[in-house]
C-alpha cells in the first residue's frame, strides 16, 4: 500500500494523477501547508525538505521505501509499474528530460511569478516583469514542443505530461491576468490543455486531497 502526502497543489497533484493512472491502491494523508504541517517532526523525517508531496511504500520488497520530490516519485512509480516511461532508449530519456526541465525551471518561475505578482502585498515591478518574462520564455519552449508533438515528450503520453499539467492549468487560472496575453498565443498549449485534462485519471487526480 502506497500513502501519499500531499496538498492542493500543483506539485502535490502530479503525484494523486499518476496514482489514478495506474489504478492502484493508496491512502491519502494530507499535509495542511496552512497549518505549517510541512514543518513538524512526523512530516519532516518523511520529508527533509519540508515540502510535499511524498510517498510511503509499504508494499515494496523489504523495507517501507520512503522518496521525497515529485520527479522522483514519478521515476520511482513509473519504474515499478512499466508505465508512462519508457525502460530504455531515446524515449525514457525524452520522458526523464522534461520532467527535469518541468521540476526545475517551469515549477519554480511559475511558483516565483505566482508569489511576486499575486500573492505578495509588496509589488515589486523589476521581479514581476523578471518572472513574466522567463515564464513566457518557458511556455514558448513547451508550446514549440506541443506543436512537433502530441505530448510533453513525444507522441506518448508520459510522467512529463502529469508534472507539467498541473501546473500549466494553474498558471491559466491564478496567473490568468499576468499572462493572459502569452497563454492566448499558444493554441497547442490549449489542445494540449483539453486533451490532458479530459483522461478521467487526470480529473480524479485533480480532486485530491479532498478537503
Amino acid at each position: 500500500m502506497i500513502n501519499l502526502y500531499t496538498w492542493a497543489t500543483p506539485n502535490g497533484r502530479k503525484i494523486s494523477i499518476m496514482l489514478e493512472e495506474l489504478g492502484v491502491d493508496y491512502t491519502v494523508s494530507p499535509v495542511d501547508l496552512g497549518q505549517l504541517a510541512q514543518f513538524s517532526a512526523s512530516y519532516t523525517a518523511i520529508s527533509p525538505n519540508n515540502k510535499i508531496p511524498a510517498i510511503v511504500d509499504s508494499g515494496s520488497e523489504g523495507a517501507p521505501i520512503t522518496i521525497f520530490e515529485s520527479g522522483a516519485i514519478l521515476t520511482y512509480l513509473a519504474d515499478k509499474s512499466g508505465q508512462f516511461l519508457a525502460a530504455h532508449g531515446q524515449a525514457r530519456y525524452n520522458a526523464l528530460a522534461w520532467l527535469h526541465w518541468q521540476t526545475s525551471s517551469l515549477g519554480p518561475m511559475l511558483g516565483q511569478l505566482g508569489f511576486f505578482a499575486v500573492r505578495s502585498e509588496e509589488k515589486s515591478a523589476l521581479a514581476i516583469s523578471r518572472f513574466s518574462e522567463e515564464a513566457d520564455r518557458l511556455l514558448n519552449v513547451l508550446e514549440n514542443q506541443l506543436q512537433a508533438h502530441a505530448y510533453v515528450a513525444g507522441d506518448e503520453y508520459s510522467i512529463a505530461d502529469m508534472a507539467c499539467y498541473p501546473w500549466v492549468l494553474a498558471a491559466t487560472a491564478y496567473l490568468k491576468q499576468v499572462l493572459k496575453d502569452s497563454l492566448a498565443a499558444k493554441p497547442a498549449i490549449q489542445r494540449w490543455l483539453q486533451q490532458v485534462g479530459a483522461r478521467p485519471a487526470v480529473q480524479r487526480g485533480m480532486a485530491i486531497p479532498k478537503l
